[in-house]
């Protein structure tokens, strides 16, 4: 499990470390081209979700506990990058399969 801190540990919220590498990506893109959007997660516990308006000017921190980079799947950045640049802002979607020519890469 890890951790995305969003300013201070009071603005942080565990996520997988998996979907977390994935949200990192799709992150850094977005404030890469100086894009803010909208990132909506659900609270680990399961008592509601927490929406952060993510803008370059605001540090983040992506803490991994475990001690191996995931494997990335292409397809699920792609979509990840597509909800970010919606109207209703970044939010883990499910993770699809990866395809013949991801696995070859």
């Amino acid at each position: 499990m890890g951790r995305f801190i969003y300013d201070t540990n009071a603005n942080a919220v565990d996520i997988e470390d998996r979907t977390l590498a994935h949200l990192r990506i799709v992150m850094m893109n977005k404030l890469r081209r100086s894009e803010p959007f909208m990132f909506d997660v659900e609270i680990g516990d399961g008592s509601g979700r927490r929406s952060f308006w993510i803008h370059p000017s605001v540090p983040l921190q992506f803490h991994f506990f475990g001690g191996r980079q995931p494997r990335i799947n292409r397809r699920w950045v792609e979509e990840l990058m597509r909800t970010a640049s919606g109207p209703n802002g970044l939010h883990v979607v499910p993770e699809p399969e990866e395809s013949d020519a991801d696995e070859n890469d």
